[in-house]
């Protein structure tokens, strides 16, 4: 597996840096990871006045103040850790890194608090995450699981993408421990009530029988739940379902992530702020913003991961 990591000596890359370090399963195959450091550039002024020499001196010295702890910690771990910085616009230049790596997953700090929009360095992750296809691992501030094994959550909505979820899932079983416990977790409608919107809200009964709406609400869980298990069954995954009703999935699949201390939540994307179901955009936007557990956004089918 090759893995990709934007430092900047932050405590919240520091906090993505000892996730991946703290992969005891995943490392016991040979890992790549690359760190990368954005510098800014100095002034025209600065430049002309100490010259490009000492200026780039400066940049790389900086530079290893976040590559150099964090390739030391990576390669005590058992990582093939390697660096590089580069000059320029911190999101322009990520952008322009990440699009061209051939990365199977990029890890990123977060320190946001406004939900996907203020990931890692404000707006940087959320170029990062309309700039490629890659999976995109954002560890935020939650605290980093010291255990191997992960308490996965696995939001789904029925769509493609569930799928594309589930294939990362299982190619990279290794990314999650050596025994993950793994959770599905689906929010489907009120079907016995529905919210009027108006000067006051209110809810009106639908007028569906209950043995209706039982049998409706089972028939849509097991329809999603299911081909993601099948594909989970190939590596050799069990899950177990979280079945909830509800108005609004976000609220509600972050309240879960919360009430079952999940160490990651894993949910596909169709890119940022334009996913699926209602969009699904919105749903991870509200997730980010009401929990701080940290998150996998899948966008492509993955690949076979790189050995």
């Amino acid at each position: 597996m090759r893995i990709l990591m934007p430092v900047d000596g932050s405590g919240y890359s520091d906090a993505a840096v000892a996730f991946v370090a703290s992969r005891k399963t995943l490392l016991k195959n040979p890992i790549e990871v690359e760190l990368v450091n954005v510098q800014y550039p100095a002034p025209p002024r600065a430049t002309r006045a100490l010259g490009k020499e000492v200026v780039a001196s400066w940049h790389e010295s900086e530079a290893g103040k976040a590559l150099k702890p964090a390739s030391k910690t990576l390669r005590r771990a058992g990582a093939d850790a390697t660096a590089r910085y580069a000059v320029g616009t911190v999101a322009h230049e990520l952008a322009s890194i990440v699009a061209a790596d051939r990365a199977d997953l990029i890890v990123m700090g977060s320190h946001g608090h406004t939900g996907l929009k203020s990931l890692l360095l404000g707006s940087v992750a959320s170029t990062v995450a309309v700039s490629c296809t890659t999976p995109l691992l954002v560890v935020r501030g939650a605290a980093v699981p010291r255990r191997d094994s992960l308490r996965l959550g696995i939001a789904v909505d029925g769509s493609p993408l569930d799928l594309a979820v589930a294939r990362f899932v299982a190619l990279n079983r290794d990314l999650f421990g050596a025994s993950p416990s793994v959770s599905l977790i689906h929010v489907v409608p009120d079907l016995a009530k529905i919210a009027v919107p108006g000067w006051i809200e209110r809810e009106v009964a639908t007028g569906i029988r209950p043995e209706q709406v039982e049998a409706m609400q089972k028939a849509a869980f097991e329809n999603v739940f299911g081909p993601v298990h099948e594909v989970l069954a190939t590596a050799g995954i069990s899950a177990t379902e979280v079945r909830l009703v509800g108005q609004a999935p976000g609220d509600a699949i972050a309240a879960q992530a919360v009430r079952s201390r999940l160490d990651l939540l894993a949910l596909g994307s169709l890119g940022f702020g334009a996913a699926r179901h209602g969009p699904m955009g919105s749903v991870a936007t509200r997730v980010a913003a009401r929990c701080r557990t940290a998150l996998l956004l899948v966008r492509a089918l993955p690949s076979t991961p790189r050995r």
